[in-house]
């Protein structure tokens, strides 16, 4: 997802917009109301009975509380800006899906909605728990920043919660010692570029059961370096995690654990589908994510 650094941008637009309104109310709007007042005592009632005078009022009162450039702007920006910091920091954020290393679930060009408050209000751009509200779920689609791309968005599926042993071998996944039951679905070719492509095999779509937490999941029919053997213990304040499309997915099994400070939010619903910016956009596969 984008590597832009919207939160910061965000807030320095927010912050230097308030500061410029703040600086005009306490030192500069004071003196424009000084000019308004010498205007007005200029001209006085019976005087504005002239058209031309008037109209020379009108210009000069104009003229006197004319507000400089920058303060216009920055009142103009700021309650919008703040509206939108206020939504996206606490409430709400869009994303649009550019990788297929969640397919089935999400494909590439899916524009979804991701729940701000689900594990907890947290700090602009600090990113810092200051209200905590419940902790992520096996199972959850999570959108947040991996640690060896901290200032990137990812988004996957919550698998490994703090102290589990993850192993995952042969495309099978094993929590704690216990297997993770898959239920086939159906044969399916894969996407362009993926590696069950360049290995000329199929994929094989399945329901995986996450110990009560049923998803959709696809894998090459001969696991890919990705799948075959592996296994990992979950520190505590840590999550691993994983892409659905398990054989064409950079995640936990390549990078290691998240931490609770890099959680982003919860991925909740799909808007809209809009691949390239020359294609139609389409709402075919609005709905809940699962």
């Amino acid at each position: 997802m984008s590597s832009i650094n919207l939160p910061l941008i965000l807030t320095l637009a927010v912050l230097v917009t308030g500061v410029i309104w703040l600086i005009d109310i306490l030192f500069l709007a004071s003196s424009r109301k000084s000019r308004v007042a010498t205007v007005e005592q200029q001209y006085q009632p019976v005087e504005l009975a002239d058209g031309n005078k008037k109209m020379a009022y009108e210009s000069a009162r104009a003229e006197a509380s004319k507000e400089p450039v920058l303060v216009e702007y920055a009142k103009s920006f700021f309650p919008v800006l703040f509206i939108v910091f206020f939504l996206r920091s606490f409430l709400v954020e869009p994303f649009q899906i550019p990788s297929g290393s969640m397919i089935p679930t999400l494909q590439v060009g899916d524009f979804i909605l991701v729940n701000k408050f689900a594990y907890g209000l947290r700090v602009p751009v600090l990113n810092k728990t200051f209200i905590p509200v419940s902790e992520p779920k096996r199972g959850d689609v999570m959108v947040f920043f991996p640690p060896h791309q901290p200032k990137t968005y990812f988004i996957k599926r919550v698998i490994g919660l703090p102290g589990d042993k993850v192993r995952y071998t042969n495309n099978v996944l094993y929590l704690n010692g216990v297997e993770v039951k898959q239920e086939f679905v159906r044969k399916g070719f894969p996407e362009m570029g993926s590696p069950c492509m360049a290995m000329r095999q199929q994929m094989t779509l399945v329901n995986e059961d996450l110990l009560g937490v049923t998803h959709k999941m696809q894998k090459c029919d001969q696991p890919s370096s990705l799948g075959i053997n592996g296994s990992w213990v979950v520190e505590e304040g840590h999550y691993f995690m994983m892409g659905d499309n398990r054989d064409n997915s950079g995640d936990s099994r390549v990078w290691g654990t998240v931490s609770e400070d890099a959680i982003v939010g919860k991925a909740f619903a799909v808007w809209m589908h809009w691949e390239e910016f020359f294609s139609i956009p389409s709402f075919s596969n609005v709905g809940v994510v699962k």
